[in-house]
């Protein structure tokens, strides 16, 4: 909030006098920021206590029960854990507020989202869970009681062994850690209110965070941020950082990891470390087979950072919605894989759907003496021409990476490695092999085996709403196979 009724989401300002609580102009997403009101528990938000207070009583007058997209159980789902939290914080609600806190709850039990599932049943289990013990009396006690039992039985089906979340993108699990981190503050704040059910709940909530809190970490860069497989960019979910911080003020250990290869199996993500470099290998499904709403057509992509910085990069996401451009950044050709016939490897389709999906088979992941080599195939190009499998193995050591590609029937198809947009790629005159600089001054040498092998301009969105030049190195696969050979000072 940067004003009394202007606000920034998304990159993109907009005010409530220009714009209204739901202008049609502005995406959905936007709008639904508006509802949320996040900037109630942000940064210095005690400094704007006087635009909250008036915000709040103005959403009340200009959003009646049951009208707009406030009322729509996502967004009044966050709404009622940011107001139920600044109250519990020491800020407390209006008469008014508080009446329209409980009309919004009760309006909640009505419009759960079974239909969605995933993330959205478990905001509003979150958010009825949050208003129960914020007032008293039976209606109430029937608030925490029904998310109790969508807690037990989502607990269960969101979370995997190895600690991920179950829709597999880095962003929804940080998201989905906050959640859990705050239940449990939640519940430590009312310990001694607790039932038989609701203490059962807490244990299990507890026992999760340290896995959920490994997973994270496994699935980030050196830098420390997020990477960014299917629906993931920054500044959606908090930074990691904020996120340990706020595992460690609930008490809970944070250990960093000394393994040089990480094995995410139940998720099917490996990270391996090897000297200055760090790799994130997708062999992962696509997402739950009811729930792919938030994939991309990204299967045996990969992230690689070396010297503490980020060499190649999936392309992100920087909106969502119906339109092309949310579908091109879905496809296989923005992503650390082959294209191959031109043809997405998951059929991506609409804003949230996917038909036909790649299935991963024949994972192999094996330690060496100072690395790892990782190796998968997808099944996703068979709908496109009949026993057409992509093979993919990477071999890391302390001074290399190979990535080799493999199509079991030699069709056109192009290797697409995108680049972080703040190293440097040069060509050598073979137009096969060169440098890639990186900020720190290291040089990393690059060498392609394959047909034709190009630069291309590409994209890179961190962030909902930015766009930011880039470079995609494309090798065309000669007879079905292609590698890329990356060298550097030990």
């Amino acid at each position: 909030m940067t004003g009394n009724d202007e606000f920034h989401f998304l990159n993109e300002v907009g005010s409530l006098d220009a714009d209204g609580w739901d202008g049609e102009h502005k995406s959905k997403l936007w709008r639904y920021n508006l509802h949320y009101f996040d900037d109630l528990n942000a940064e210095e938000a005690v400094t704007r206590r006087a635009w909250h207070d008036a915000l709040i009583a103005r959403w009340i007058a200009e959003n009646p029960p049951a009208t707009g997209s406030g009322w729509e159980p996502y967004p009044t789902s966050l709404r009622i854990v940011n107001w139920v939290k600044t109250a519990l914080y020491g800020h407390p609600l209006s008469d008014a507020a508080q009446h329209s806190l409980a009309v919004q709850a009760r309006w909640l039990t009505k419009r759960l989202e079974w239909h969605l599932l995933g993330n959205h049943l478990f905001a509003n289990a979150k958010a009825l869970m949050f208003a129960g013990f914020f007032f008293d009396g039976p209606e109430a006690d029937g608030w925490r009681a029904q998310a109790t039992t969508i807690l037990e039985r989502e607990l269960t089906e969101q979370f995997l062994a190895d600690g991920g979340q179950f829709e597999l993108t880095p962003m929804y699990h940080a998201l989905a850690l906050e959640d859990v981190l705050d239940l449990v503050n939640l519940w430590a704040a009312f310990e001694g209110g607790l039932n038989a059910r609701e203490t059962a709940l807490v244990k299990r909530c507890a026992a999760m965070v340290p896995e959920m809190t490994a997973w994270l970490s496994a699935m980030s860069h050196p830098d420390g941020k997020v990477s960014f497989f299917n629906d993931t960019a920054f500044k959606i979910a908090p930074e990691n950082t904020e996120l340990f911080e706020y595992v460690d003020r609930l008490g809970f250990p944070i250990s960093a990891s000394t393994n040089s290869l990480t094995h995410l199996s139940a998720s099917g993500y490996v990270r391996a470390e090897s000297g200055p470099a760090v790799l994130i290998a997708d062999v992962a499904r696509v997402g739950p087979d009811y729930l792919p709403g938030h994939a991309h057509a990204d299967t045996l992509s990969f992230e690689f950072s070396a010297f503490g910085q980020r060499v190649f990069i999936n392309s992100g996401t920087s909106e969502y919605g119906l339109g092309a451009e949310r579908l091109r950044q879905r496809g296989t050709a923005a992503h650390n894989t082959v294209l191959a016939l031109g043809e997405n490897s998951s059929e991506v389709w609409s804003g949230f759907r996917v038909g036909a999906r790649a299935r991963v088979h024949d994972v192999s992941v094996h330690p060496g003496a100072s690395g790892a080599t990782i190796s998968a195939r997808h099944d996703g190009y068979r709908r496109t021409r009949s026993g057409l499998d992509h093979q993919r193995t990477w071999t890391l050591t302390e001074t290399s990476l190979e990535v080799t590609d493999r199509l079991s029937v030699p069709v056109a198809s192009v290797a697409r490695y995108h680049l972080h947009p703040d190293v440097k790629i040069f060509t050598a005159d073979d137009a096969r092999s060169g440098d890639i600089l990186l900020n720190s001054g290291d040089t990393l040498k690059w060498q392609a085996v394959g047909g034709a092998c190009r630069l291309e301009t590409s994209t890179w969105h961190p962030e909902f709403g930015l766009s930011i030049e880039s470079k995609c190195l494309c090798i065309d696969l000669d007879a079905g196979h292609a590698s890329l050979t990356l060298t550097w000072s030990g």
